[in-house]
């Protein structure tokens, strides 16, 4: 009966931690789908070049969220503990980390960005496609960097708040702001209420005002309620964080954010390896990555709590339940891939239909997303595993988990189809899929080792 007790605690903990970050991850992901619909109705051509943006984009995406995981693991266990002061160290290291890294991140694409989205359209397709594609590409790009540092600190705000299991904050924030994104794309995509028709410019615009109005949302807030976030109280009366500490935080920070920036350069170069194959899978991909987002929120929020839960576990001190509570917790995050690969399965006949395209890149989509669906479980799978190792701070082994495998195994595997066989898109994109199955043995054995289990807040 205590077991049975203990389990419904644990997984309503989860479950209040997860559910507002599957609706604020959901909805935003429905509205990216509205947003693709209405850029593909412009042109296929459109769609490429927006793509491709968001592709580069994903990856200083993933940096950010790297450095603010990282520190974010002490967050957790600071709230665990009940250290306040503790808190507050780590969100002024946040918000110094995160505005550097926006800040070079924004000169290097503002110097890169057309060499880099040119190397997605080398494949086989017709010249002037590629042609209009770059020049949309690198027009959307230029106003997208706008939006960078207050997407850092943005992220330095939520997700500390994310790290306290104060997830309903950050989501109304966020669909503050995928409201006003979609009403900003309608009106700027197409040219109503008197403005013009700005296409793809214009849903850049669209995106980079509404990340303004999400920061401000969470600055407002965070500042007018001291007596829920304690943390905020003096943050900004100066930036002292002790040397030794600051030292503790870069130390876990940088594998992280090292291990997310060559994941997605990895997904980036396997994306690339699709479209030297064939430039229509750039449009193909990004169909089905549409759709893999809205259906992977239920994993993807319950992996994320997942880490929170076992960081708040691990920094009050519960170590010897943590294993237990772990492999439930990731069973249930397997049972949410199962439920949505079904149904990714099923729709993806006919989501493509939705875009104006080709019937061979619709085609070619159906193929990725019947893929998707039937690998989800395993992703899912892989997903909870890292974030309960990362609980710990093992940031290194997460390195190793998530990098070396991409690199070494589906970087490679993705290039050799690419440049040295004569394999179609699809059964490429199936093969670099199941290559998933090889990264769930490896993290069985390390959930299972306990490796992970520490308190590194002592």
């Amino acid at each position: 009966m205590n077991a049975f007790k203990n389990d419904k605690q644990l997984y309503r903990k989860l479950l209040l931690i997860a559910v507002p970050m599957m609706v604020q991850n959901g909805i935003s992901n429905f509205v990216n789908l509205l947003d693709n619909l209405m850029i593909g109705k412009v042109g296929t051509n459109a769609l490429s070049g927006v793509a491709i943006a968001n592709q580069l984009i994903f990856v200083f995406f993933l940096m950010i969220f790297g450095a603010t995981a990282g520190v974010g693991i002490f967050t957790a266990q600071y709230h665990g503990k009940g250290d306040t002061q503790g808190i507050r160290y780590t969100f002024r290291y946040k918000i110094v980390s995160n505005v550097i890294i926006a800040a070079l991140a924004t000169v290097a694409l503002a110097f890169s960005s057309r060499f880099l989205i040119h190397l997605f359209l080398l494949g086989e397709g017709n010249p002037a496609d590629a042609a209009e594609s770059l020049e949309i590409g690198v027009d959307y790009m230029r106003i997208i960097l706008i939006s960078l540092i207050p997407i850092g600190l943005t992220q330095a705000y939520a997700g500390t708040l994310k790290d306290l299991g104060r997830t309903k904050v950050p989501m109304i924030a966020s669909l503050c702001a995928i409201v006003v994104n979609l009403i900003g794309n309608f009106i700027l995509i197409y040219g109503y209420l008197g403005f013009p028709a700005l296409g793809a410019t214009g849903a850049a615009i669209a995106t980079v005002i509404s990340r303004f109005v999400e920061l401000g949302i969470l600055i407002v807030h965070t500042g007018k309620h001291p007596d829920l976030y304690p943390f905020i109280s003096g943050a900004f009366s100066d930036f002292k964080i002790p040397k030794d500490l600051a030292f503790k935080f870069f130390r876990k920070a940088l594998p992280l954010m090292a291990n997310e920036t060559l994941w997605s350069l990895g997904v980036t170069m396997i994306n690339q390896c699709y479209s030297y194959r064939s430039l229509d899978s750039v449009a193909a991909l990004n169909i089905e990555s549409t759709i893999w987002n809205l259906m992977g929120v239920a994993f993807i929020a319950m992996g994320e709590a997942v880490g929170i839960v076992m960081g708040h576990k691990l920094g009050s001190g519960e170590l010897s339940t943590a294993h237990d509570s772990a492999k439930k917790m990731r069973r249930f995050t397997v049972l949410c891939g199962i439920v949505f690969g079904i149904l990714m399965i099923v729709v993806a006949p006919f989501f493509p239909l939705l875009y104006n395209t080709t019937d061979y890149i619709r085609n070619m989509a159906t193929g990725f997303i019947m893929i998707c669906g039937f690998t989800m479980p395993l992703i899912a799978f892989n997903h909870a595993s890292y974030f309960i190792i990362r609980a710990g701070g093992n940031t290194i082994i997460t390195v190793l988990f998530d990098s070396l495998y991409t690199w070494c195994i589906a970087v490679v595997a993705a290039f050799f189809m690419s440049h040295y066989t004569t394999l179609n898109v699809t059964l490429m994109f199936g093969i670099v899929q199941s290559l998933e199955l090889l990264k769930c043995f490896v993290a069985f054995g390390m959930v299972r080792s306990n490796i992970w289990v520490k308190n590194i807040v002592k």
